[in-house]
């Protein structure tokens, strides 16, 4: 396989603090937005309707051993195997606070967070880069040997690739801290792969978010399941109370029977809704879009993408410029999956922009 390592202390060529929400946030204008990975129309009433009766209790200080409790019954854990976190962000700054790492090892293209958080705490970090030409598949290979913390998404941001869990498992080692972040498992049918829940790879760290699927970026709620020692690591890293009592009552209502299957059922959604959208996009010639995708988005790689990114803001869609992640250059775009109609009408715009694009 083809991947690339890069040095820690390599000249840094990316903005890894650029999301996806700047895309649309403060343009004046009503953009259809593909930018964004959390699902549209989102919260669910009967979400929206559980949150807003936490209200109630906001004078108390928030207890979250409700909570703690539904996310270990959810993955058949202990509760001391599972950290709350105002979001899959601040576990990542909690990570890279509180674990003493000599060599850490960001695989990407990947979300950018955890990088910068690594950076923002005084670590160098390393990087392994997979491959266009690969699919940008893992090679447990190109991870250093000597890498004590180790940092893969899967399924991963941008590219969609769903690793194999039994290849994720190749890179655990005595003494070294395996981070998987898996914010977008729950959007895969069946959450085939899936290491959360798993207690018998060593260094294992798995963080998950509910601001995708739930539609809950706002508020921030998503939690780490790992060994009881690091779990305690973390939380002494934790200010005071860190997830609200609003989150709290999120989280505890997500993970119902109820929630799950609903959670399952738009899975399949997405899945269908994708399918849709790799075809639609497979009818151009101009556009590659990497293959087997699993997550709710998909990264396509076309000439001038800049370009057509802007000729498509004119005709109402925010895509994800590419070219902040490592390992992806400009002519990467980022594309949530939407319904099928909303679909139909990037695809056309799509055309136009291609089109005005080739003048």
């Amino acid at each position: 396989m083809h991947t690339h390592t890069e040095p820690a202390g390599a000249p840094q060529a990316h903005d890894l603090r650029h999301h996806g929400d700047a895309e649309v946030r403060g343009t004046g204008a009503a953009l259809t937005d593909l930018a964004v990975n959390v699902r549209a129309d989102t919260p669910p009433p009967w979400l929206r309707e559980h949150i807003a009766a936490s209200l109630t209790s906001l004078a108390a200080y928030p207890d979250g051993r409700a909570a703690r409790a539904a996310v270990a019954r959810r993955h058949g854990l202990a509760p001391e195997r599972v950290l709350l976190t105002a979001g899959a962000a601040e576990a990542f700054v909690l990570i890279a606070r509180a674990v003493r790492a000599r060599r850490p090892v960001v695989v990407h293209p990947q979300f950018t967070e955890p990088e910068a958080a690594l950076r923002d705490a005084g670590h160098e970090v390393g990087r392994v880069l997979l491959c266009a030409e690969d699919g940008f598949r893992l090679d447990p290979k190109a991870v250093p040997e000597d890498a004590d913390l180790v940092v893969i998404g899967n399924p991963t941001n941008p590219t969609s690739v769903l690793h194999p869990a039994a290849l994720i498992a190749e890179l655990a080692r005595p003494g070294r801290v395996l981070v998987v972040d898996e914010a977008f498992m729950d959007a895969v049918p069946g959450e085939c792969e899936a290491l959360a829940g798993r207690v018998d790879v060593p260094g294992l760290v798995v963080l998950r978010s509910l601001t995708k699927t739930w539609g809950l970026a706002g508020l921030r709620i998503g939690y780490v399941l790992a060994a009881p020692e690091m779990i305690a690591t973390l939380e002494r890293a934790q200010p005071l109370w860190p997830v609200s009592t609003p989150a709290l009552a999120a989280a505890e209502a997500c993970m119902t029977p109820r929630a799950l299957a609903e959670a399952g059922h738009a899975a399949h959604r997405v899945a269908a809704d994708r399918a849709h959208l790799l075809a639609g996009l497979a009818e151009f010639d101009e556009v590659t879009a990497v293959a087997d995708a699993a997550g709710p988005f998909v990264l396509i790689r076309l000439r001038r993408a800049d370009d057509v990114r802007e000729r498509l803001r004119r005709l109402g869609f925010a895509a994800r410029r590419g070219d902040t992640f490592p390992g992806l250059g400009p002519e990467w775009l980022r594309l949530a999956v939407r319904d099928r109609a909303t679909t139909g009408r990037f695809l056309q715009a799509l055309d136009q922009a291609l089109c005005l694009t080739s003048r």
